[in-house]
């Protein structure tokens, strides 16, 4: 249900969370190996979050990317509508342009519940939460 560039923001937001804060900020270079993303890629998410005010940026020769604790309380939800937009969050599985309630897809019915807390879990989630005690990020990149 996310798309690639949605996973690899989430990736690099959490890189973040766990490595930077005002006072110490990070460079693409030294994220994109360890979370596995390709360095422009990456780099073109991560400014594209910045522009939105989810995460911080500083140009200059002590700049880069950090979270401050303000944006450690955005959602993931957040995250993904920068990146895909509401649209594929809203989107049938089958990318049946017409599917919805009233002409339902053969999937539409089976996955439709899982989709909607699937979304309500991005909604309640934030950056805090998922770096909180470290729970779960190990499974994204190796710590």
């Amino acid at each position: 249900m996310l798309s690639n560039s949605s996973k690899y923001a989430i990736k690099g937001v959490l890189y973040l969370a766990l490595n930077s804060n005002a006072d110490h900020k990070v460079l693409v270079r030294d994220i994109y190996d360890t979370i596995h993303v390709p360095e422009a890629y990456l780099a073109k998410l991560l400014q594209e979050l910045s522009r939105h005010g989810i995460i911080s940026s500083t140009r200059g020769p002590k700049g880069g990317f950090y979270l401050s604790d303000e944006d450690r309380k955005h959602t993931l939800l957040e995250i993904v509508k920068v990146i895909d937009g509401e649209h594929r969050l809203n989107s049938c599985v089958m990318g049946i342009r017409n599917c919805d309630m009233d002409n339902p897809c053969v999937l539409h019915k089976l996955v439709g519940g899982n989709k909607s807390k699937f979304i309500n879990v991005l909604e309640s989630t934030t950056i805090l939460d998922l770096v909180d005690g470290k729970k779960g990020v190990e499974e994204f990149f190796p710590l």
